[in-house]
Parts: C-alpha cells; sequence; structure tokens
C-alpha cells in the first residue's frame, strides 16, 4: 500500500489532507524564542492573530526539523509493510530536506523492502497546493505510483505562483528571495512582484506602485500564461481577505464563473517571510 505525505508549508489544512488521504508534516516557526508546529501545538491556524503580531512588531524566524522528527513520521509507515510518496514544498527553499534523505536512508537500511518516493513541487503555500490536489485526486482515482511520478516529472513545471510582498523587512531578514533591491522595502508604496522559477527559488522579476497595480500585475499573468478551465486556480492571502477577494473578482470578470477557483490563507511559517498582506495566484501555465 501507498502512504501519501505532504506538509503544511503547502497551505493545505488538516481537513483536506484528511480528503485526500495525506499524512501531514507540521514545519515549525519561532517566535520569542518558542517553537510552534502548526495544527500539532494547536487545532486551527488564527491568520488574524498571528499575523497581528507581525504587524505590531514581531519577526518570526523558521528552522528545519530534525532527523529524528523525519524518523517518528515515516518509521510507522515503513513498519507496517507500506510504501510512502512525499510531496513536498521546495527543496531549494530549506535545509530540512538533508535531515529527511538522512532519515530515509536510515530507515531503508531497517526496511530495504520499502520504497520512499517524492515529489518536489518546486513551489510553496499555493504553487505547492495546486500540485498536491492534483497528486490527491489521482491517488484516490487509483492510479499507479509509477503514473503518478510520470505525471510529476511532465506537469509540476506547468504551475506557477506569482505574489506580491507588502513589506519586505520579513524577506530581507530571511533571505529568502533573489532579485530584491536592498532599498526596494522603503519605497513607500512600491510592491515587489515575485515568482517561483523552475528551480524552485523565490525570484523578484519587478514591482508596482501601489497594491491595485499589483493586483492588476498578478492578473496579467494569468492571462498571459494560463489555462485556468482545465484546472484550478488558487488565490492565496496573509491576513488580506479583501485583497485576495478583489483579486478574485478581477478573475471571474475575465474568465466567468466556470473557472475552479479557491482561496487560502498563507501558512505561518511560510507567512514568516513574506509577511501580512501578502497575496499571490497559482495557476496551470505554459510556463513558471
Amino acid at each position: 500500500m501507498l502512504v501519501l505525505f505532504t506538509d503544511t508549508d503547502t497551505d493545505i489544512t488538516p481537513e483536506e489532507a484528511k480528503e485526500y488521504e495525506y499524512t501531514l508534516i507540521s514545519m515549525p516557526y519561532c517566535i520569542d524564542g518558542k517553537t510552534f508546529f502548526p495544527y500539532v501545538d494547536y487545532p486551527e491556524f488564527k491568520p488574524h492573530e498571528f499575523y497581528e503580531q507581525l504587524r505590531n512588531g514581531v519577526l518570526p524566524t523558521t528552522s528545519a526539523i530534525t532527523k529524528e522528527k523525519y524518523i517518528e513520521y515515516f518509521e510507522p509507515v515503513f513498519a507496517e509493510g507500506n510504501d510512502i510518496l512525499y510531496v513536498h514544498f521546495s527543496r531549494a527553499m530549506s535545509s530540512t530536506f538533508d535531515a529527511m534523505d538522512k532519515a530515509v536512508w536510515e530507515l531503508k537500511k531497517k526496511y530495504p523492502k520499502r520504497r520512499f518516493y517524492e515529489i518536489d513541487t518546486k513551489g510553496i503555500t499555493i504553487g505547492s497546493l495546486n500540485i498536491v490536489k492534483e497528486v490527491g485526486e489521482l491517488y484516490l482515482k487509483g492510479k499507479s505510483i509509477d503514473y503518478i511520478l510520470d505525471w510529476a516529472d511532465k506537469e509540476v513545471e506547468h504551475f506557477a505562483v506569482y505574489f506580491f510582498a507588502d513589506d519586505l523587512k520579513f524577506f530581507k531578514k530571511s533571505g529568502r528571495v533573489s532579485g530584491v533591491a536592498g532599498t526596494m522595502g522603503t519605497l513607500l508604496g512600491v510592491r515587489p512582484i515575485i515568482h517561483m522559477d523552475d528551480k524552485g527559488k523565490m525570484v523578484s522579476i519587478g514591482k508596482e506602485k501601489g497594491r491595485t497595480n499589483a493586483l492588476a500585475r498578478l492578473l496579467q499573468y494569468v492571462r498571459e500564461l494560463g489555462d485556468v478551465y482545465g484546472h484550478r486556480v488558487i488565490v492565496a492571502h496573509a491576513d488580506a481577505p479583501e485583497l485576495a477577494e478583489r483579486l478574485a473578482e478581477m478573475l471571474r470578470k475575465e474568465y466567468g464563473n466556470d473557472m475552479i477557483l479557491e482561496i487560502t490563507n498563507v501558512n505561518p511559517t511560510a507567512g514568516s517571510h513574506c509577511g501580512p498582506n501578502t497575496v499571490g495566484v497559482s495557476f496551470y501555465a505554459k510556463h513558471r
């Protein structure tokens, strides 16, 4: 039997994970020296409470989970005679996968007949969520692991994500985005436009003055690159529901109500890097 895993950095909720039969790995963040594991230390993520802390000056940090933690997740599955498929956020964004590799190496020595498969979404938040849900649908339809891996090999590069950040101090602290000018965050009203490239890294590709222009820029990328009818479009926000709904309405006006459109919250671990009022869109594209 094949058991699916994903992680909280993909924006999936426990309810959605259960729907697609995923086991959820919690990716931590730290505030004032205390480490929090989403949906482990608390049952429900309350985005407004979390992002209000950031607005009030809190600068969270994130960290990799340990080899031992991965073993805690994976070993019971191997011990029961099952194999694992882990659909995860971008390897290029975290050292946590070094610990995962060590855990899998140890476990495969102990359980040599078991198989561990992974799909690197080369994304994070909704860029990963789109792929996680499509893989989950294939799994529920009974597709084989070979079929799923072949699908991912061809399709992962087609799931694009574009977003803008409201305050660059969070990204500047984490160093997660290349191409961001050091002074950009001090320019009043300037929103950098960021996307995930084909290497799974966040890259700044431009800037817009004001949120209205930034939203229009996101729509432009969907218009130029997207296939909005064959796949879901996901809008995410970091405690900016009004902005997310504005973008959703712009998409509905452009494409009608036949599109599959979802709105979700940016998870707290990723949100520790992008900060409040970030808004983004993920869609199936000609290319990233």
